[in-house]
């Protein structure tokens, strides 16, 4: 499987992600959106925002090894965020960082007014390819 991340000079050059990732393989893996949720179905009661970036993003990364798929094999996150404000982006690139570490797939985050459940704040959901 080859990934080829571009980011042409014609348009802004992000630090965060990729604005183009070229893909050849021939398995695509989906991802459902990751919420968080620990293995057996519950949420922490207390958990601030950063503590579910952290576990939404490392159930993407168990979703992924489930498949035969690492992190560096994702060419599309997509990340919905609850009542989205700016000071919510530190703790969103932390839980990326410490699942994707350098790897940059193409990237859309979308506030939202509220997801599936009202104590949800962030889902995330991947798209990967494999040979």
């Amino acid at each position: 499987m080859a990934l080829q991340r571009l980011n042409p000079g014609v348009l802004f050059q992000p630090q965060a992600y990729s604005q183009v990732v070229l893909a050849t393989g021939t398995r695509l893996v989906f991802i459902a959106g990751q919420v968080a949720v620990d293995g057996s179905g519950q949420v922490a009661p207390d958990a601030n925002f950063a503590d579910q970036a952290q576990q939404a993003f490392l159930n993407v990364g168990r979703a992924l090894a489930a498949a035969g798929a690492r992190p560096a094999d994702v060419t599309k996150l997509t990340i919905y965020v609850a009542g989205y404000s700016p000071e919510y982006l530190p703790a969103i690139g932390e839980a990326r960082r410490a699942v994707f570490a350098d790897t940059l797939p193409a990237s859309t985050l979308v506030g939202v007014e509220s997801l599936a459940q009202p104590e949800f704040m962030i889902e995330v959901e991947a798209t990967a390819v494999l040979d």
